[in-house]
């Protein structure tokens, strides 16, 4: 699940409306490997999110949906190389925003497994707050008032 980092409230609406978890439940943020130490008190990339790093003070209010209250962040660091399309669209998040920085949590709600397969996927779509679904090169939107979705 990938949402806007630079959203004060977007903690609160995954945990809400999303995830379905308690409201101090923190997420993590997925930043492009050249901008990590821009952001974080780190040197060096950290791909697998196990490792937690200091948000830079003059960050924490940029980057608020990501910064834990003891002003930390397990950070994952990514590059072209690895994982091209996610780098993409991370770099894509930047130029509109000027933000390297997204959040990403895993794909399922409280008390359930992490989705791996399609129907799971869109089991899960439909029963939260989730606006977008991605599989593959398809993107599932809901439509509430039933009228075509938008073409641009």
């Amino acid at each position: 699940i990938l949402a806007d980092a630079t959203n004060p409230e977007m903690k609160d609406i995954l945990n809400k409306w999303v995830k379905h978890r308690e409201e101090f439940r923190p997420f993590a943020p997925t930043v492009l490997e050249e901008d990590a130490s821009e952001y974080f008190e780190m040197d060096g990339p950290s791909p697998y999110m196990t490792v937690v790093h200091r948000v830079r003070d003059e960050k924490k209010g940029v980057i608020p949906a990501v910064t834990h209250v003891d002003g930390t962040a397990r950070v994952q660091t990514i590059n072209e190389a690895d994982h091209p399309r996610y780098y993409r669209l991370i770099k894509s998040f930047k130029k509109l925003t000027g933000v390297p920085v997204i959040v990403n949590t895993s794909f399922n709600v409280m008390g359930e497994p992490i989705v791996c397969a399609p129907a799971d996927a869109i089991r899960c779509f439909f029963g939260t707050g989730i606006d977008r679904l991605v599989i593959g090169n398809y993107i599932i939107t809901k439509n509430p008032n039933g009228a075509a979705p938008p073409t641009d």
